[in-house]
């Protein structure tokens, strides 16, 4: 089942969110709409505030991601729900890349991030997992724990950046943005 997406401005994406656990209701059907929602917004990572809902869960498929020149040889792409991550470690050299967000469609903006992470989570089985990520994977993966700790990728850009984006911010929360996918607005008129 697809799920709107909510948009920049809704109060869920600065929420503190909140782990779950294995009984959580529907959890597999949950994490199977979320990954249906994603595909259907092109996306490449979607995070559980971002259909409105404050849990400590994301997903990611980095499997047809474009490789970095540097990780051509060795890149291998990852499917994975993440629930109740915690980033244990972060190195590496930082790297600026072009990200965006399904839930502030039509910005894009270079956010330096580190190359490489370990991740403490537990897959939908509850299966707890200590990996390592670099490159594409390790991106992808804190662009959505950024998600999960009410971040978004716009907080990182430098106040000049954020001003001029503003306006075009809000009128995201307000509806007036082009998607070809399936949106919930905060400030919309009815």
């Amino acid at each position: 089942m697809i799920l709107p997406i909510v948009a920049y401005g809704d109060p869920v994406l600065r929420k503190a969110t909140e782990e779950i656990d294995q009984d959580y209701p529907d959890l597999k059907a949950l994490v199977s709409n979320m990954f249906e929602t994603m595909y259907k917004a092109n996306g490449v990572g979607l995070a559980a505030p971002q259909i409105g809902l404050p849990i400590r869960l994301f997903i990611v498929d980095t499997v047809q991601v474009e490789k970095d020149e540097e990780e051509e040889e060795t890149y291998v792409g990852i499917q994975q729900a993440f629930i109740n991550a915690t980033i244990t470690h972060k190195d590496g050299k930082p790297y600026a890349y072009n990200e965006g967000c399904l839930s502030i469609p039509g910005v894009r903006e270079d956010v330096v991030r580190e190359e490489n992470i370990k991740i403490t989570y537990y897959d939908t089985a509850f299966k707890k997992h200590d990996t390592l990520f670099s490159g594409v994977n390790a991106r992808v993966i804190l662009h959505e724990y950024d998600h999960i700790e009410g971040k978004l990728f716009v907080d990182y850009l430098k106040p000049l950046k954020k001003r001029l984006l503003k306006k075009q911010l809000a009128n995201i929360s307000k509806g007036m943005v082009d998607v070809d996918y399936k949106m919930k607005f905060p400030n919309k008129k009815r």
